[in-house]
């Protein structure tokens, strides 16, 4: 399941090559695709661990690639402690757990992608080495445009919840082991 979720990590950051836009605001919809993952993971991790496994793997990846900036360090460490926290009070084997705790998870790409605004002059500078030419006045307006940011972070947890409600429907029988576990 790492490994899938790695995949839509590098499916979010490969984004931006259609747009600067789409590189930073893809966090809002990749939750539909980490909820599956993330419902599964929880189902064979009945205790601590399911958003550490996912986050961690990506963690020590992205640090090992030299893509581990501060923010991403932090944001990561902060999401994850938080989606444990809730799965823990929310009893890990329930789905009520998951459910909550998949709303911190859902914004890990975001984690990724804040170093456009924590670290804007080397964002622009980093794009002006790797990206095509031009590249670095498309991300300029995206940047500067937070309420934008804010507005897509926003529509984060409403969509984490719709993905999370998706992903039970498509994964009906993990879910409903958890599901059971809820009611009793």
């Amino acid at each position: 399941m790492a490994v899938a979720y790695l995949v839509c990590f590098i499916l979010g950051a490969t984004s931006g090559l259609i747009h600067p836009a789409c590189y930073a605001y893809v966090g809002a919809v990749l939750p539909l695709l980490f909820a599956l993952i993330y419902l599964y993971t929880c189902t064979m991790i009945r205790g601590f661990g399911a958003a550490t496994v996912l986050n961690g793997f990506i963690f020590l990846l992205f640090l090992l690639a030299g893509e581990a900036d501060t923010a991403f360090i932090i944001g990561i460490i902060i999401l994850t402690a938080l989606a444990e926290v809730i799965r823990y009070f929310c009893k890990y084997d329930t789905i009520k757990g998951v459910r909550w705790s998949f709303v911190p998870f859902a914004f890990s790409f975001f984690a990724y992608t804040m170093h456009w605004w924590t670290d804007t002059e080397g964002s622009l500078a980093a794009a002006v080495e790797e990206m095509p030419a031009g590249y670095d006045q498309l991300m300029k307006p995206v940047i500067d445009n937070v309420p934008m940011l804010i507005v897509v972070m926003a529509l984060t947890i409403p969509i984490a919840i719709l993905a999370m409600r998706l992903a039970e429907k498509a994964l009906k029988k993990p879910a409903a082991d958890l599901i059971s576990k809820d009611k009793a």
